[in-house]
């Protein structure tokens, strides 16, 4: 039986942030097909189906991608970029997750074709909140397009 596909990537290089996201959406049963990646050169390896992840069928593609701006070796700005120039990644919907409020960093997101733009917010229930409403929107509500051969 091949394994469930993979709904939400998670691109978080903080531990904290990471285990806090995902003790949300688990608390809405939304964390069971949830991939976690660290930096970005493994959320391209992920999405792409290269380095470690070379055997991963490339036509299961997440329903979202929650992705941070601020990640070694790779930033999320660039990672939205080459997602954005791929025709195989180009309408995945991604989430900026990010503590930046930069307006410099909201508009180049947004530029380059992100769905969605998230502060973190600070405390624990506030952040736990807004990621189950995300995760709620993105999972539940939202229609994806129809996969593209």
């Amino acid at each position: 039986m091949p394994p469930p596909q993979v709904e939400i990537l998670l691109v978080e290089d903080s531990p904290q942030d990471a285990e806090l996201t995902i003790r949300a959406l688990k608390k809405r049963n939304l964390a069971n097909h949830l991939v976690h990646v660290a930096d970005g050169q493994e959320a391209l390896d992920f999405l792409f189906c290269t380095g470690a992840y070379a055997q991963r069928p490339p036509c299961e593609q997440p329903k979202v991608v929650m992705l941070d701006l601020k990640l070694p070796k790779v930033s999320g700005i660039e990672v939205l970029r080459k997602l954005r120039a791929d025709e195989r990644t180009k309408l995945l919907p991604i989430v900026i997750m990010t503590s930046s409020r930069e307006d410099s960093d909201v508009i180049e997101s947004y530029k380059l074709g992100a769905n969605s733009y998230v502060v973190k917010p600070v405390g624990f229930e506030n952040f736990a909140e807004a990621v189950s409403n995300l995760g709620l929107y993105w999972l539940l509500l939202n229609q994806p397009p129809a996969a593209q051969p």
